[in-house]
């Protein structure tokens, strides 16, 4: 597998949000980390005590439905059981269980995107609180702008003069 499939962008395709977490799932990650997905449970099983539930969890069957009924075609083949999920926090304690120079690459290349996706979300923020106030400001121009037009909408309207030429009685 080349680095081009570490970039950030790769990666981020790659996170799902789920129950209010930005996730990887294992298939993705043993796609990254070039294991077996089979083996990357095994090693996951192997040391529980390093994955709470903020860290990792897994799927229930209607989570995992729910997102498989999301993709047209199914990379995910004949899947028996739900796949784990990964929070950030739980990469980064993949890292000291899979040991090697892949896993340490891939594990800086997701944290680095994990970091990346946070500023962009504060960005987000902020330009969402800018044009907050843009508009509670037009909205104070458009208010009197609107009270103007009900003002001419409920004018009393008297007799108006008529419009066009006059003919002379002498004529």
């Amino acid at each position: 597998m080349s680095t081009t499939l570490l970039n950030t962008e790769n990666i981020a395709t790659q996170m799902y949000f789920i129950r209010g977490e930005k996730v990887l799932l294992d298939f993705d990650l043993a796609m990254l980390y070039e294991v077996e997905t089979k083996r990357l449970k095994e090693a996951v099983r192997r040391n529980k005590k390093r994955f709470p539930a903020d860290f990792m969890f897994e799927l229930t069957d209607k989570e995992f439905s729910v997102l498989r009924s999301q993709f047209a075609s199914s990379r995910w083949g004949g899947r028996r059981y739900p796949p784990m999920a990964f929070t950030e926090q739980g990469v980064a304690m993949l890292s000291g269980i899979l040991n090697s120079d892949r896993a340490v690459e891939v594990n800086i290349a997701i944290m680095r995107t994990f970091v990346q996706l946070r500023k962009l979300m504060d960005t987000n923020k902020e330009l969402s609180k800018k044009i907050e106030m843009l508009e509670k400001g037009y909205d104070e121009k458009f208010d009197m702008v609107f009270a103007a037009i009900k003002q001419l909408i409920h004018q009393e309207n008297g007799p108006r003069e008529k419009i066009g030429y006059k003919l002379n009685k002498n004529d």
